[in-house]
C-alpha cells in the first residue's frame, strides 16, 4: 500500500488544455489570490484595531476572514503552480492531504456561518440578554470546539481514503483534488467512503443550513416590528449580507456535489469550482465591506489615522 502512492499518480485536469491561455489564467488568478489574501487580511485588522468592532458579531467575521484565506490558500498556490509548469501531476498522499484540509476548512466556514446567523438572531430577538449569552468566552470556546470537530470530521473522511487502492494513473476532471472525483478513480469499493459522504454531509452541511436559515423567520419578523426605519435598514444590511454569502457558498457547492450523474459536465464542474473554491473567498469581504456601515465607517477612521501620521 505505501508503494502505490509513489508509482501511481494522479493528473489534474486544470482549468484549460490551450497553451496559449496558460499565463494569461496565471496573472488572472494571482490577482485574485492577492485580492483576496488583502480584503481579508485588511477586514481582520479592522476588526483587531478598532474598539468598536470588539463584538461577539465582528469576531465571528474575523473568524470568517482567516477561514477564507485559508481556504483559498489550500487550492489556489498549487492551481497557480500548475498554471506555470504545466505538470498537473500530484502523488494520492498529496491529494489526500489537500482534500483534508479543503474539508476542514470549507466545513468550519460553513459552521461558522450558522453561528452568525445565531448571533444575529440573539442582538436582533433577545438584545437585552446579548451580552450575556454572547459573551467572549462563549464566542471563543465555540469557535474552539467548532475547530476540532472539523478536524475530526475531516479527519474521518482521510483515514477512509488512504485505505483505498488506486491500481493505476488516473486524470482528475479538476484543477484541485476533490473528494467525489478521487472516489470516482479509486479501484477500491467505495460504498463506505459514499455512506460517510452522505451521512455526515447531513450533520455537517445540511444541520448547519437549517441552522443558518431557521432563524431568520423570527428574525425578520421581528426587524419589521422596529419602529425607527434607520436601525431597520441597518439590521436588514446586516442580515442580508450574512445571507448572500450562505446563497453563494452553499448554492454552488450543491450545484456541484448533489447532482444526478447524468447531469454531470466536466466544464459546469470547472465553472462552480472556481466559484466556491475561489471567488466566494474573494466576495466575502467585498460583500461585508459594501454593505456593512461600521466596516466603512471603521475603514475611514483607518484611513484618516495613516493620513495625519504623514502630515
Amino acid at each position: 500500500m505505501e508503494n502505490q502512492t509513489i508509482v501511481y499518480m494522479l493528473v489534474l485536469g486544470g482549468l484549460s488544455d490551450h497553451p496559449g491561455l496558460q499565463i494569461p489564467l496565471f496573472l488572472v488568478f494571482l490577482l485574485i489570490y492577492l485580492m483576496t489574501l488583502t480584503g481579508n487580511l485588511l477586514i481582520i485588522f479592522l476588526i483587531y484595531t478598532d474598539f468598536h468592532l470588539h463584538t461577539p458579531m465582528y469576531f465571528f467575521l474575523g473568524t470568517l476572514a482567516c477561514l477564507d484565506m485559508s481556504y483559498s490558500s489550500v487550492t489556489v498556490p498549487r492551481m497557480l503552480f500548475d498554471l506555470l509548469t504545466d505538470k498537473r501531476i500530484i502523488s494520492v498522499q498529496a491529494c489526500i492531504t489537500q482534500i483534508f484540509f479543503f474539508i476542514y476548512f470549507a466545513t468550519s466556514e460553513i459552521i461558522v456561518l450558522a453561528l452568525m446567523s445565531y448571533d444575529r438572531y440573539i442582538a436582533i430577538c433577545r438584545p437585552l440578554h446579548y451580552m450575556q449569552i454572547m459573551n467572549w468566552k462563549v464566542c471563543v470556546e465555540v469557535v474552539s470546539f467548532v475547530l476540532v470537530l472539523d478536524a475530526v470530521y475531516s479527519l474521518i473522511h482521510t483515514l477512509f481514503l488512504n485505505k483505498l487502492f488506486f491500481c493505476k494513473p488516473a486524470a482528475l476532471q479538476s484543477f484541485f483534488c476533490e473528494l467525489p472525483q478521487l472516489l470516482q478513480v479509486s479501484c477500491s469499493d467505495i460504498f463506505i467512503n459514499v455512506l460517510l459522504i452522505f451521512f455526515l454531509g447531513l450533520l455537517f452541511a445540511v444541520g448547519p443550513l437549517v441552522v443558518t436559515l431557521y432563524p431568520y423567520i423570527t428574525i425578520i419578523s421581528t426587524v419589521l416590528k422596529i419602529p425607527s426605519k434607520q436601525m431597520r435598514s441597518k439590521a436588514f444590511s446586516t442580515c442580508s449580507s450574512h445571507l448572500t454569502v450562505v446563497f453563494i457558498l452553499y448554492s454552488t457547492i450543491i450545484f456541484n456535489y448533489f447532482r444526478p450523474s447524468a447531469n454531470y459536465h466536466f466544464t459546469e464542474n470547472k465553472l462552480t469550482s472556481v466559484f466556491y473554491a475561489i471567488l466566494t473567498p474573494l466576495l466575502n469581504p467585498l460583500i461585508y465591506s459594501l454593505k456593512n456601515q461600521e466596516i466603512k465607517t471603521s475603514l475611514r477612521r483607518t484611513l484618516q489615522k495613516l493620513q495625519s501620521l504623514g502630515e
